[in-house]
């Protein structure tokens, strides 16, 4: 006898799948892979590969004997996306085990604890990311120098990131000390292009904005969260050049806002991190709001906290804040508004 399976009514089918739309994002972020690897090289080939293939084994092994499923869940590119996002926020030198530790983290705790797809409240790729650099603080921020493909994997040379330069200069006034510390950051040519150290995920904005460009052309995301986070951003970095944080002799007011827009993981969080549709709001308003919350946040964490670099804390913090944004301005389903 057959099966009938019903569910409550809106029914609109759109043509689209997770599993189309996990592959989309995927290929959105093989530009800046590709680059990665330039700079990088069998580091970065190593770190994605192992980070992949640790999330799906273990999202494999969580459904198929604990959760008692079959285990098809693989099979809609989810896990794959969480392990190439947790590579994108690791360093290329970083140990293979570390890795595995953090997709264990990623897809035991952060996703399948809360039920799997679909009901997990923060990122998985950065509850397991934070994870990491909470636990291993030396390995998360010893960064690899981008000497173009590289050979060595864990004895890579390493460097300071931009973002350390950035927050030396805070509370600097003029002087020869502002100006050396100002000298020791790349280009902004070579910010934009890649050629500096950072995480996978850290180098070549212009593919990530490449790459989130194609998200929103082909619908899988919308414009709010990017641009509510980078417009923020460049609005608090313009303020805090405007009133004195950074000394203008040595950096002006446009080359502080353009470093802190290409540098760090800014435009991977913005694009592909905070866009997740699980832990981001539904409304328009929602995630404009939520942009801005993240923006602020890592911000203050930027220029303020322990750590050069704050997006991640940013994300999850306003992931908690997601079921009270969805409540602010609600929108029935087929409604329009006058």
């Amino acid at each position: 006898m057959a099966h009938f399976i019903t569910t409550p009514a809106p029914h609109v089918h759109s043509g689209d799948s997770v599993r189309r739309n996990m592959l989309l994002v995927i290929l959105a972020l093989m530009p800046a892979y590709v680059v990665s690897v330039l700079e990088f090289g069998i580091g970065a080939l190593i770190t994605a590969a192992v980070s992949v293939a640790a999330c799906v084994l273990i999202e494999w092994l969580i459904s198929r004997f604990l959760l008692k499923e079959s285990g098809k869940s693989i099979g809609d590119l989810s896990a794959a996306l969480t392990g190439l996002l947790l590579a994108f926020n690791l360093p290329s030198s970083i140990d293979w085990w570390i890795v595995v530790l953090g997709a264990l983290i990623a897809i035991g705790v952060g996703k399948m604890s809360f039920g799997g797809l679909g009901q997990n409240p923060f990122n998985p790729a950065l509850v397991g990311r934070v994870f990491l650099l909470i636990s291993f603080p030396q390995q998360m921020t010893t960064w690899p120098v981008a000497n173009g493909f590289e050979t060595s994997y864990v004895d890579a040379q390493t460097g300071a990131t931009p973002l350390y330069y950035l927050k030396q200069l805070i509370g600097l006034s003029n002087g020869s000390e502002a100006v050396d510390t100002a000298n020791a950051l790349p280009s902004l040519w070579d910010s934009l292009m890649g050629a500096m150290g950072g995480s996978l995920g850290e180098v070549c904005a212009l593919a990530l904005i490449i790459g989130g460009i194609f998200l929103i052309a082909m619908r899988v995301i919308t414009w709010h969260i990017p641009v509510a986070i980078i417009a923020t951003v460049a609005l608090f970095a313009a303020c805090v050049s405007w009133f004195g944080g950074v000394p203008n002799e040595a950096i002006s007011t446009g080359s502080f806002v353009a470093y802190e827009l290409l540098t760090g993981g800014l435009m991977l969080g913005a694009f592909f991190m905070a866009t997740d549709y699980v832990t981001s709001p539904m409304t328009a308003w929602g995630k404009i709001i939520f942009g801005i919350g993240i923006g602020i946040i890592m911000m203050v964490i930027r220029l303020l906290g322990n750590y050069p670099e704050g997006m991640s804390f940013a994300i999850l913090i306003m992931n908690a804040c997601v079921p009270l944004l969805n409540k602010f301005r609600p929108q029935r389903f087929g409604e329009k508004r006058k």
